[in-house]
């Protein structure tokens, strides 16, 4: 498993006259949001290594899921009352369109006069 049958106690001191600094994290979940999902490790084993002033986070085994996350939209009123304006409609609508589009007042626009 390591180079030249090197046990981990050598692997350890090589890596620290490199500069290179290994720190396990006691970790009983980890979560990473992205913009549209969120993946959940459970029991995970976590190291941290930094080297030269960078750090790395290594995240390994563990219960892996999955969930999609409702991003939220935060509409404008200038937004709200330009796209009623462009298009002809209550700000109520264009509060609606809106919401419907993501907060794309482009997408909006069209949906309402289309």
């Amino acid at each position: 498993m390591f180079p030249g049958n090197m046990n981990p106690k050598q692997m350890k001191q090589m890596m620290k006259r490199m500069g290179i600094k290994v720190e396990d994290i006691d970790a009983n979940i980890v979560v990473i949001h992205g913009p549209d999902k969120e993946i959940i490790i459970e029991d995970p084993e976590v190291s941290k290594t930094v080297i030269q002033g960078q750090e790395m986070y290594n995240i390994m085994g563990g219960r892996v899921k999955e969930e999609e996350v409702e991003a939220d939209v935060k509409i404008e009123d200038e937004d709200v009352t330009m796209v009623a304006e462009q298009a002809g409609v209550t700000e109520d609508e264009a509060k609606a369109a809106l919401e419907e589009a993501g907060g794309d007042i482009a997408a909006a626009i069209m949906k309402l006069k289309g």
